[in-house]
């Protein structure tokens, strides 16, 4: 057998052994990230995860040896690969290394994330040879009043294709940053289930709503079922109240909580009945209160800023009428 430096050994005995002793294990892309952003980001990470740059065959090795069924990881190396060992929740660990990207200049020859646009606007630009190198890069640009101005919104790559030379120089000299620089987690293990990017990357927004209606969902279940909780429980108590108020309204049975108003439905429905009746089947008392009554209808609403004393002194009238309507009728 071929001699192996013992360098290598120890490198790949040392990936192994992180392996070994965390339960998340992920695979990142650290290409393209200069070292300044590179040691924020790893700042970022703090204690919680520890980030380890190797070959990648000696990934490959530590993978297979380890005592973790993890060698599928090995399908996602790619770019400049590295490890990251954690024992945090791996959508946690995508989180953090999503918000630690910070945004760069474009590249010659890099893809578009995204459609780069360039917005309407006036540029710092005097006239000058500059004009020329934004209409070449397919940007409306013209002089006024002085100052080099963009005409229009320009799209002048779209999203998934190679970023022309002339086209970084100009977005760099408009202070354009349309790429992002960060560590690019391609996939964790957990367990037995590896995690890919696309599944990692979740709308908090979303999630949040679609938690919210799938609890409102279970409390109307619960409710309607009658199944007894202690979020359902308040709900079906109030439910059975307004039931049973409206049971014993319906069925005119007196209690402190229906008497006031089975007596104003009773005078309401007397005062209609009596409103059919011919002037000679009633009363001076009577046609009174009827006589109020379309006085009061026609009458303007109130001003929502009317006294509160003055309400509680008509609901206070409004109950002396009744009982006394009560016995014009049935006495």
């Amino acid at each position: 057998m071929p001699h192996v430096a013992d360098w290598k050994k120890e490198k790949v005995a040392d990936l192994e052994n992180l392996t070994n002793t965390h339960e998340i294990i992920g695979i990142v892309n650290l290409a393209d990230i200069p070292a300044p952003q590179l040691q924020t980001m790893r700042r970022s990470l703090g204690k919680d995860a520890i980030l380890r740059m190797s070959r990648k065959n000696f990934i490959k090795i530590a993978l297979e040896q380890s005592d973790k069924d993890v060698e599928g990881l090995a399908d996602y190396l790619e770019g400049q690969p590295a490890m990251v060992f954690t024992e945090m929740n791996p959508f946690k660990l995508f989180k953090i290394l999503e918000d630690s990207k910070t945004e760069a200049p474009a590249k010659a020859g890099s893809i578009a994330p995204a459609d780069i646009v360039v917005p309407a606007g006036d540029t710092s630009f005097p006239p000058g040879p500059i004009l020329g190198e934004l209409q070449q890069a397919g940007i409306p640009a013209k002089i006024d009043k002085g100052k080099i101005v963009v005409t229009d919104d320009a799209t002048v790559v779209s999203e998934g294709e190679e970023i022309p030379k002339n086209v970084a120089d100009i977005l760099t000299k408009l202070e354009i940053h349309p790429m992002e620089v960060g560590i690019d987690l391609l996939a964790v293990c957990e367990g037995d289930t590896i995690y890919t990017a696309d599944v990692l990357k979740i709308d908090e927004e979303e999630t949040r709503q679609t938690i919210a209606n799938a609890f409102q969902s279970a409390l109307n279940l619960s409710v309607f079922a009658g199944i007894l909780n202690s979020e359902s429980t308040p709900v079906l108590i109030q439910k059975a109240a307004n039931e049973a108020l409206n049971l014993a309204l319906n069925a005119n049975i007196l209690t402190s909580e229906t008497t006031d108003k089975i007596l104003g439905k009773a005078y309401s429905q007397m005062l209609a009945l009596a409103s059919q009746l011919s002037e000679d089947a009633t009363d001076d008392e009577l046609k009174d209160k009827l006589s109020s009554q379309a006085t009061v209808a026609a009458a303007p609403v109130a001003d929502d800023n009317d006294d509160e004393v003055e309400e509680e002194e008509e609901e206070e009238d409004e109950e002396v009428s009744a009982a006394a309507g009560l016995g014009a009728l049935f006495g």
